[in-house]
């Protein structure tokens, strides 16, 4: 086994890449995305004894959501820069236990605390401790045996790495919150624990979820007071006659940059996947050459970007290896947590600013995109929208024109059974309405679903962080029909999930007492029987089986 890695949907056989990832990523990336995270795991041990301090090492936090954010699928590829993590990661543990000795603090005997790793070769570490070296394996998913405890564990780590990209984001614009770091790190303390069971894992997994519901709420917040609430908004999917950036990815900060600097450039800027939603915020309104969205769901990439014609800017993950003969690599450039091969990397500089200006010039001497659709698309259904809608909603909700909202939000991806989500709005009746947020909508979102009496039978919130706008929608309605529980509301779940930060909205629904969540199109090789048990137990959690069969189950 060269490596084990079992954290998307897209794992191999259902049960984990051991040769090397379904996404591209090679065993020796894994292996130091392992070694980054046993070694983030100590940090957070040595950050939670000063935080009980009250004396948090705030650079120790944050880079404990870079390091996390950075091992999520489809972010990070470059070994170079995974090392650079691993250096950075050593220097600040190496601070963390000095500053906790010079208070007469004791550091616990854990493993991963309790080692010196030589410097000299990232490929081949050494780990020792007092007992001498210690095997390789303690750095893998693997290390713990039993598989109960090896998946809580695991779906511990991914709702956590889904919280921290959304805290990351949240951070950009300079927002944060203490208790969002204190729950990643005391979970990754706490699962660290060789005596940590079941019922305690569980309870902590839960612990998670109510962290994705505040780091959820923190970028909203962090969104909304920067940019204006999302508004309905018509989106061109065609092209114009100049040259163009697509950007992609979810940084709403990077994209204001960027906007900022090509204005007057004669560029324009496209959106692509996740940042479709970007349009729907005012704030970018102004800038005229804020073209419109070109393509697909992330996974379409590898042919869509050759027809572009322009350049690339990857603000997050979802960026996605390259086949051997592609000849778009040379203009794609990457900021923040994102690593490729081949490609450019824009830093931060001293100022807080990123420098957009090589990317731009060479834009300008790029063809003009080639159309491979044309249209519009809506968007901006986010939580503002919506409650403003409310009258009109519930009007038609007690007249019976809209008999119930499904949630659609998550991922989309490259299986070909993810055409059960497209089949699945075609056959949705008439009088039913989806709530979808995150890349899962590019399977339905521009399929003719009509309106009901002007409201659209497909409302978009937005990106899936934005899935907390579907929460206070569902709670707003709760109230406003004065219903007791949000459980008794006309509303059922279809989620389609990929990677980790569909696993904390996953987590975060569940905080919230959510239930009935029908989950696919395949479940996490994470989940074993008994977990998956203690999950219906709970929660009733559900998977996709025909569309005909769920159609009868959720709509009736």
């Amino acid at each position: 086994m060269n490596m084990f890695c079992y954290q998307c949907q897209e794992t191999a056989r259902g049960k984990g890449c051991e040769i090397q990832g379904v996404c591209g990523k090679k065993p020796e990336t894994s292996s130091r995305m392992d070694q980054l995270l046993y070694i983030v795991r100590g940090m957070a041990i040595l950050n939670r004894l000063l935080r009980e301090k009250g004396s948090a090492d705030r650079d120790a936090s944050h880079f404990i959501i870079d390091a996390l954010f950075t091992t999520i699928t489809n972010a990070n590829f470059d070994n170079d820069m995974l090392d650079g993590y691993l250096t950075k990661a050593l220097e600040l543990k190496n601070v963390l236990e000095g500053v906790l000795k010079k208070h007469n603090v004791g550091i616990p005997y854990m493993p991963e605390v309790s080692y010196h790793i030589s410097k000299d070769n990232y490929g081949k570490l050494e780990v020792v401790d007092a007992g001498g070296t210690l095997d390789q394996e303690i750095f893998s998913v693997l290390h713990d045996k039993d598989e109960n405890i090896r998946g809580l564990k695991q779906l511990a780590i991914y709702g956590c790495k889904g919280m921290a990209a959304y805290a990351r984001h949240a951070l950009n614009l300079g927002f944060e919150d203490e208790d969002i770091y204190a729950i990643i790190e005391n979970t990754l303390a706490e699962i660290s624990r060789p005596d940590v069971d079941a019922n305690e894992l569980f309870s902590i997994v839960l612990n998670v979820g109510e962290g994705g519901v505040k780091a959820m709420a923190l970028l909203d917040k962090a969104n909304t007071s920067t940019f204006g609430n999302p508004e309905i908004t018509n989106v061109n999917i065609g092209v114009g006659t100049r040259p163009g950036i697509l950007v992609s990815g979810h940084d709403l900060k990077d994209l204001e940059e960027l906007l900022e600097q090509s204005a007057g450039k004669g560029v324009d800027i496209y959106t692509h996947s996740e940042m479709l939603p970007a349009q729907s915020y005012p704030f970018f309104k102004k800038y005229p050459h804020f073209a419109g969205n070109y393509g697909n769901a992330w996974w379409k990439q590898i042919d869509e970007f050759e027809t572009f014609n322009g350049m690339f800017l990857f603000t997050s993950n979802c960026i996605v290896p390259p086949r051997p003969k592609t000849t778009y690599m040379d203009r794609v450039y990457t900021t923040g947590v994102v690593g490729m091969p081949g490609t450019h990397h824009i830093s931060e500089g001293i100022d807080g600013k990123k420098d957009f200006s090589e990317i731009i010039e060479r834009a300008q001497k790029c063809e003009p995109p080639t159309e491979i659709e044309h249209g519009e698309i809506i968007t901006g259904f986010a939580h503002n929208q919506v409650i403003a809608l409310a009258p009109k909603i519930i009007d038609l909700i007690k007249r019976g024109k809209i008999r119930k909202f499904v949630v659609m939000a998550g991922c989309d991806g490259r299986m070909p059974s993810r055409k059960y989500y497209t089949e699945f709005a075609e056959k949705l009746p008439e009088d039913c309405v989806i709530l979808t947020a995150g890349c899962a909508k590019y399977r339905y979102n521009k399929l003719p679903l009509g309106d009901i009496e002007g409201v659209p039978r497909v409302l978009d919130a937005g990106q899936c962080n934005d899935s907390y706008s579907l929460v206070v929608i569902a709670m707003a309605l709760k109230e406003a029909l004065g219903l007791k529980n949000v459980n008794e509301l006309p509303i059922v779940y279809n989620i389609a999930w990929y990677e980790q930060k569909a696993v904390i909205v996953l987590l975060a629904l569940l905080s919230l007492g959510i239930q009935n969540i029908h989950t696919g199109p395949t479940l996490p090789a994470f989940f074993t029987p008994d977990i998956l048990k203690v999950l219906q137990e709970k929660f009733n959690i559900g998977t996709i089986t025909t569309v005909d069969e769920d159609l009868a189950k959720l709509i009736g």
